[in-house]
């Protein structure tokens, strides 16, 4: 593991941000390409670059306390909301969070870990592997963590989350993620067709569970952070398609509540890439 990024997971939250605050303004103005993908990306979804430009920050601060959230010492979090949460476990039938790009993300799966875990059973989180060995070792050792168990982007990895959910426990995805062919449908999101993954949807269809919506917003100054957790506005459809359509919905919701902090610059709107056979949750039954 690079010594750097050791040191890093022990500085202070105020000087991670304050260096990840550069950091993002260097690559804004460096890179042309990404300057076009998030000042267009804000556009579609009605703000102007003067409403977004924190964003620029924002997503150097993503970048910069990664370290801190992997390997150093929890910062401080509240909750809000935490008692949509309890109705949601109480049902029986597990937990989907579901939170976009948006704030500190990685966090979010945290905080309901450390909250929730003890009394309900960990989080399963998906997440795919990174290609450079000593990050990849970094990213297991961050993500698999008490209360929290990462698995892989694979039949196998859906297959543990359903188990998961059948057992009471929760989930965790990111739904603006691009996902690879034939994992998605294309679907609006800020009305521009976006290819949109399908199994946060298969998963509550199928196994019935509560779907809760996070958010994880930076607080100024390295003060540290808050998670807002609430319901969906109304249940999923049973039509995969319709209930795809309703959590790009629900995202554009959590967005709203704080366009500074979302990552506008994430190319959302790509064309997927071919991948081996798709996971779905049909096969995992």
């Amino acid at each position: 593991m690079p010594i750097a990024f050791q040191v890093f997971s022990k500085l202070p939250l105020w000087l991670l941000h304050a260096v990840g605050a550069v950091l993002g303004w260097l690559v804004f103005c460096t890179s042309a390409s990404y300057r076009r993908r998030l000042i267009a990306n804000a556009a579609l979804a009605g703000y102007r670059f003067a409403q977004v430009r924190a964003g620029v920050a924002h997503a150097g601060r993503m970048v910069a306390e990664l370290p801190r959230l992997w390997l150093g010492a929890p910062p401080p979090c509240r909750l809000v909301g935490e008692e949509h949460v309890e109705r949601a476990y109480a049902a029986g039938r597990g937990v989907v969070y579901l939170t976009p790009h948006l704030g500190c993300f990685e966090l979010s799966a945290q905080a309901a870990a450390r909250r929730w875990s003890a009394t309900h059973g960990p989080i399963t989180v998906l997440y795919r592997p990174a290609r450079q060995p000593w990050l990849a070792k970094v990213m297991e050792t961050a993500r698999n963590r008490p209360g929290m168990q990462a698995v892989p982007t694979t039949l196998a990895g859906v297959r543990q989350m359903i188990k998961a959910l059948r057992r009471g426990e929760a989930v965790g995805l990111l739904p603006d993620q691009v996902p690879p062919e034939g994992q998605g449908h294309w679907a609006p999101m800020f009305g521009r067709d976006a290819y949109t993954m399908t199994l946060a949807a298969r998963l509550a269809l199928q196994t019935g569970a509560a779907v809760v919506l996070v958010r994880c917003e930076r607080l100024s100054w390295g003060r540290g952070f808050v998670v807002f957790f609430e319901p969906l506005p109304v249940p999923l459809a049973p039509q995969l398609e319709t209930a795809v359509l309703q959590i790009n919905q629900a995202m554009e919701h959590l967005i709203h509540q704080c366009p500074q902090q979302y990552l506008w610059g994430y190319d959302r709107y790509k064309h997927p890439r071919s991948e081996a056979a798709a996971p779905t949750t049909g096969a995992a039954t």
